[in-house]
């Protein structure tokens, strides 16, 4: 039974249910010993916490999207096949370009959000470079099965989650496709292909979107891998013109280093309450030592780079929480790197989905108009916070979760 499936949920409903009836119906009716019926009664109790304390952990989990399967939940699933030194570039000296084709079956993908505008489909994909086996997700725009459309090639963006988490909670918790298909149908988006691999792909770490000779290469997953299966398997634009990748928490880490790491790869990324340095996450493979800190940093990529990458960021964040580091790699950015900072006060809400669900709209309509799309129309075309406000008073969470307050305004009591 799966961890995430309906069945579970509705399986432990029942069992919460039965659980609060059992003592109500047999409490004062038991028969026997006193030392048993006293046993009795403690296995009753025992069985009320315990499916409560489940089904809340279960509610809890489905609404963040943390845990995908049991074996992520257990620690005991490993997605490496193999990790070979793959060299700083990440491809082991393979020629990319003379890979064979990667022809993928997909199917419709099962979960919360997944049947919703036109549906999510999934594969089982094989890393040729990376050495992972892992499923990605994919999301095709409306646009894309349309006749006037046949011939076109789609921008692609890769959504990646926070530790822990899976890679359905793009489109399950925060409905990244269902409130981007209204805006790609009116052309205030561009229709990007939206493509969710998982990250999680060891027990227990999270891997910092790295390569780790003879332990993972997360990376090269990430950026090589996938990309290739779906420039084989869609229409997509090519590299990195039409390509960005965007993520949370963790995930928003992994967006700006990749971004800044491989601008042949990527021309932008977006960071919903990121970091830089890795050793934010106590549990990731690229904070064990000096080298992978500074070699998955994006700030010190940005500082050392001999010539600054050609790439454009988006990074949101609040006090503490992914701010300070967005306004250092702005500070730290030289043409043609660009850095757009939007401030989220803290009245918004602390580091949960709630928090990055109205960010996706304004995020996308950036990315639109920084992967040079089509020209988005509309109210607030183009831009990614709204302007600025003399008060933040009475604004409803949502909007200043977006960041529809200045940092200033922010800071001004009611």
């Amino acid at each position: 039974m799966s961890l995430t499936g309906t069945p579970f949920l509705y399986t432990l409903i029942a069992l919460s249910v039965l659980a609060v009836a059992l003592p109500l119906l047999l409490w004062s009716r038991l028969r026997g010993p006193r030392a048993l019926r006293a046993v009795a009664r403690v296995v009753m109790l025992l069985f009320a916490q315990g499916t409560a304390v489940a089904l809340v952990f279960v509610l809890v989990n489905n609404a963040n999207g943390l845990y995908d399967t049991w074996e992520d939940l257990l620690g005991t699933g490993t997605h490496v096949n193999q990790a070979a030194d793959l060299g700083p570039d990440g491809t082991g000296g393979i020629a990319l370009d003379r890979l064979p084709k990667v022809r993928q079956t997909f199917t419709q993908a099962e979960g919360p959000g997944m049947h919703a505008a036109g549906g999510v489909r999934v594969t089982q994909l094989k890393g040729r470079v990376s050495g992972v086996n892992a499923e990605v997700y994919v999301w095709l725009p409306p646009q894309y099965d349309e006749p006037a459309y046949a011939h076109r090639a789609f921008p692609v963006v890769e959504l990646l989650p926070g530790y822990p988490g899976s890679a359905k909670s793009w489109y399950g918790t925060l409905r990244v496709h269902q409130q981007l298909a209204p805006l790609m149908r009116s052309g205030k988006v561009a229709p990007f292909i939206l493509v969710a691999p998982r990250t999680t792909l060891l027990p227990g770490v999270d891997t910092g979107c790295a390569n780790v000779p003879g332990t993972v290469n997360a990376d090269s997953w990430l950026s090589i891998d996938v990309p290739k299966m779906v420039k084989d398997n869609f229409r997509v634009q090519s590299a990195p013109k039409g390509w960005a990748v965007a993520g949370y928490s963790a995930g928003a880490h992994c967006a700006t280093k990749l971004a800044v790491a491989h601008p042949d790869r990527y021309r932008a990324a977006v960071s919903l309450s990121g970091y830089s340095d890795p050793i934010v996450e106590r549990n990731s493979l690229a904070a064990q030592s000096p080298a992978l800190r500074r070699a998955n940093n994006p700030y010190l990529l940005l500082r050392k780079a001999a010539v600054a990458p050609p790439v454009a960021l988006y990074l949101s964040g609040q006090p503490q929480d992914g701010y300070e580091a967005a306004v250092a790699l702005r500070q730290e950015a030289k043409a043609p790197t660009t850095v757009h900072v939007v401030y989220i006060p803290s009245t918004a809400g602390g580091h949960t989905m709630a928090l990055w669900r109205p960010q996706v709209v304004p995020a996308f309509r950036w990315l639109t108009t920084q992967l040079g799309q089509q020209r988005v129309t509309g109210a607030g075309a183009g831009k990614a916070a709204a302007p600025h406000a003399p008060s933040n008073a009475g604004s409803r969470r949502a909007a200043l979760a977006s960041g529809n307050a200045s940092r200033e305004a922010a800071a001004r009591k009611p």
